[in-house]
């Protein structure tokens, strides 16, 4: 009998179509993982491609300038100003057209703490990034302040109150002679402090430049007592061309151990360099009980020069008693106009000052 064998072909086929299930679906699944990491970086471009073009925009709306007629305004930072604050106030006063837009890129740059107290001349229009750069770099609208020469420190202190802009933190008054007399650009905001710290840096400068250049045999021997007698000088004339023979004065009386007889010293030991007034609140002159009163400024009473400064001196006073005029002259006294005449000799002087009495007189008269 005849052996069958059983049909191996149909057992065959199912095994392969088995086998082959596992590999197929391993190659959706890739195709699946594909596909989605395909839409995944694709939304990723998408998102970065609007983020640049929004990034662009916002950059194009920041750096452009718009049109307008030209003009200039003045933009106030007061002190203390955050953001928030100055980009509302620019679009407020029409420098810009988006207070957000202006405060979003400022952040983004990382530029939020580096705006400047002060007024600032802003053109306008001009773009988001002018104006930042007009704040941040601090060109402030400077407002001039002339302060005389021949103040004491308390005036120039009080004369302070003129100036608006300056804010005032009530600085204490400085020593006498440490401020140097000039014209100072100051920006709105500064206080009082402040200015008094330039002054006196000034002051530093100017003296240490000037003792460079003086003169080898002076009996001046130190910054300070160079100071003090330019503050005499500086009082005595406000005529330029005879500052340095008024010095030339002081130095040949202090060389021959003669007293200063300064009147401005006798004012100081009495009232500090504030006016004298008479009981009615008028202007007096000196008298004689005050000649002859005793005080550490007073130098018809004292040798050499006074303890501290009577006033702050200029430059060209400084530079006078550092380079006095070459003179034989030990005396001088007013002349009617403003200046003086001098004197090599105590007859000559009196003879001078006979004549400003006659003068004052007839002042007095008219």
């Amino acid at each position: 009998m005849a052996e069958s064998t059983p049909p191996k072909t149909f057992k065959s086929e199912a095994s392969k179509a088995e086998a082959k299930k596992p590999a197929q679906t391993s190659i959706a699944r890739r195709e699946k993982r594909t596909l989605g990491l395909i839409s995944f970086f694709g939304t990723l471009t998408f998102i970065a491609g609007v983020i640049l073009a929004a990034y662009a925009f916002i950059n194009y709306k920041y750096e452009v300038k718009p049109k307008g007629e030209p003009m200039e305004l003045v933009f106030e930072v007061p002190r203390g100003s955050g953001l928030s604050s100055i980009a509302g106030r620019l679009e407020e006063d029409g420098i810009i057209k988006s207070g957000f837009l202006f405060k979003l890129v400022t952040k983004l740059r990382g530029n939020e703490r580096n705006f400047k107290a002060g007024e600032f001349l802003v053109q306008s229009p001009t773009s988001m990034r002018e104006v930042y750069d007009t704040l941040s770099e601090g060109r402030a609208v400077l407002y001039p302040f002339t302060v005389p020469e021949g103040l004491t420190s308390a005036q120039i202190l009080r004369s302070f109150a003129a100036l608006e802009t300056m804010v005032d933190d009530n600085p204490e008054v400085p020593g006498e002679g440490t401020l140097l007399p000039e014209t100072y650009m100051t920006p709105r905001g500064m206080t009082r402090s402040a200015l008094l710290a330039k002054m006196q840096g000034a002051q530093t400068e100017a003296i240490d430049a000037l003792w460079e250049t003086r003169d080898p045999d002076l009996p001046i021997k130190t910054k300070a007592e160079a100071i003090i007698l330019a503050s005499v000088v500086e009082k005595e004339t406000g005529v330029t061309s005879e500052r340095d023979v008024v010095a030339g004065v002081f130095i040949n009386r202090l060389r021959k151990g003669m007293r200063l007889q300064s009147d401005p010293t006798i004012i100081y030991g009495i009232s500090k360099g504030e006016i004298l007034r008479n009981s009615k609140g008028k202007q007096r002159g000196i008298r004689r009980s005050e000649i002859d009163k005793q005080t550490e400024w007073n130098t018809y009473q004292i040798d050499g020069l006074p303890i501290t400064p009577i006033c702050n001196p200029g430059k060209d006073a400084i530079a006078a008693v550092l380079q006095p005029a070459d003179t034989e002259h030990l005396f001088f006294v007013a002349d009617g106009t403003g200046g003086h005449v001098f004197a090599k000799t105590n007859r000559e002087h009196v003879n001078n000052v006979n004549k400003w009495r006659k003068i004052e007189r007839r002042k007095r008269k008219n």
